[in-house]
């Protein structure tokens, strides 16, 4: 059986002859282990949400709406960009109006989001 030609796409043990590819893929900084402890609840840095006094229900959708926060911040600042290239740059680097409409749905969507997940539940 021939090995695959990608790596796994989450984190695993590295043997001790392993090349510094696979060893990097356990380093708590990689890519793929934020993202699965994103995925778990932590906050949109990756780590668990700092307050410990919260229930943890509550400590999960306060790192969710942080995650939010920080999607809608990224897609603001890529609206904004837009818009100053549309008003003062060359006509060939305006993105398009269908593009601009994305990132506006896209501000909207993160908006409920974070809303729905700063909202108590009863």
């Amino acid at each position: 059986m021939t090995a695959p030609e990608f790596p796994r796409p989450h984190p695993y043990r590295a043997a001790v002859d392993a090349s510094s590819e696979q060893a990097s893929a356990i380093d708590p900084r990689a890519f793929i282990a934020t993202q699965t402890r994103i995925g778990k609840g932590a906050a949109a840095d990756g780590q668990p949400w700092p307050e410990r006094h919260q229930m943890p229900g509550r400590r999960m959708a306060l790192a969710d709406a942080d995650c939010a926060l920080a999607g809608l911040r990224i897609a603001l600042e890529m609206l904004l960009a837009a818009e100053r290239v549309r008003q003062n740059g060359p006509d060939d680097e305006y993105v398009g109006d269908r593009v601009m409409e994305g990132l506006m749905m896209a501000c909207l969507a993160l908006t409920a989001q974070v809303s729905a997940r700063m909202r108590p539940e009863a």
